[in-house]
């Protein structure tokens, strides 16, 4: 008797912000084989909007619209046949590229709703986005400062975090590839201070070990801890916040039987995961964690949201207005997000059966 056929997690693809690089990248990642064979895409956004950025790159490649989620769940995709559902309302189109705009920061929040909803309902297994203009969604009325704290909210919980993620491939001594969580997200630098506790490390310590565990399939996952300082401080002569904050989230961590290490000066730590010693990585603050993390794999890294009861990913760079609708966009990004959004959405489904 043959063993039963698997179907492949069906992912919503939202187009983001129509002036910006999204659209160019979704057709140009489309044709992988890679993607369909592990997954089912489907994008959200505007069918007419993909097919002007099909002639663009002069991809071959045509749009099928399909009227409703489900019509794409039981058919197989195909590399030629761009799938889209159109979520979103015709007046994005009168948007030149490059621009921000309340009609397209208005298209992306509908269509990211459209998905998160669907993944809610379970009708969609997972959840990838293109970038979104912080300014546009702003203007539409929408005060949110990115995807990560609009997913929270929508989702309904408190205790979520951001994780830019290399896959194994860009690091081979990482055999799960290797992420880095961060404390404090999208806050000026000079909040920072402010909104660490040890409560908030400690939370996303767990949260690192979690991902690396049930989503990667490591069993102990080794987490290292960035200090906040020069030096990691230097014994308190340039802060206090790794004795008084950090290394006490890093005991309580290691007491309840987490493999967590820290805090370390972060100008090392990072070469250290690279070379192997870390599975993940907790940064105190944005571009701690992803300066670095971008330096060993710019084009490849991947925004992972954690604790949401979707699974969710996303490319790790911006709208680029200023190469949009240029044809120059790059798109090894959004495949990176597609197919680590199929392997998440994948094991979330094995450990679900």
């Amino acid at each position: 008797m043959s063993a039963p056929t698997v179907k492949k997690p069906l992912l919503g693809i939202t187009m983001g912000d129509a002036a910006g690089v999204g659209p160019e990248v979704i057709v140009r990642c489309w044709s992988d084989p890679q993607i369909h064979q592990l997954c089912t895409p489907l994008v959200l956004g505007h069918a007419e909007v993909m097919r002007q950025a099909i002639r663009l790159v002069g991809a071959q490649l045509e749009v099928e619209e399909i009227p409703a989620v489900a019509d794409a769940r039981d058919s197989p995709s195909q590399p030629d046949r761009l799938r889209c559902l159109t979520v979103v309302s015709d007046n994005l189109l009168e948007v030149p590229g490059g621009r921000i705009d309340p009609r397209t920061g208005q298209a992306a929040y509908d269509a990211l709703i459209h998905a998160v909803d669907g993944c809610l309902a379970g009708t969609l297994d997972g959840l990838v986005t293109a970038p979104i203009s912080k300014a546009a969604l702003h203007a539409a009325g929408h005060k949110y400062p990115g995807h990560t704290e609009l997913l929270a909210e929508r989702c309904g919980v408190q205790d979520f975090g951001m994780m830019l993620y290399l896959p194994a491939a860009e690091v081979p001594a990482c055999p799960a590839g290797l992420g880095v969580v961060h404390v404090t997200l999208h806050v000026a630098l000079r909040d920072v201070f402010a909104h660490l506790s040890e409560a908030v490390v400690l939370a996303k310590c767990h949260l690192a070990a979690d991902v690396m565990r049930d989503g990667f399939g490591l069993a102990a996952p080794r987490v290292g801890v960035c200090a906040l300082n020069p030096h990691a401080g230097e014994g308190g002569l340039f802060g206090d916040e790794e004795a008084a904050v950090i290394a006490p989230a890093v005991l309580t961590a290691q007491s309840q039987g987490l493999d967590v290490e820290g805090p370390f000066p972060t100008d090392t730590l990072m070469g250290r995961a690279r070379d192997g010693e870390f599975d993940a990585l907790v940064a105190m603050y944005h571009d701690q964690g992803h300066i670095a993390l971008k330096l060993l794999g710019m084009h490849r890294a991947v925004n992972i949201t954690l604790g949401l009861p979707i699974v969710r990913t996303s490319v790790a760079h911006g709208t680029a207005f200023d190469r949009a609708w240029q044809g120059t966009a790059e798109a090894s990004g959004l495949t990176a997000a597609i197919t680590t959004a199929a392997r998440l959405a994948g094991r979330r489904r094995e450990s679900t059966a």
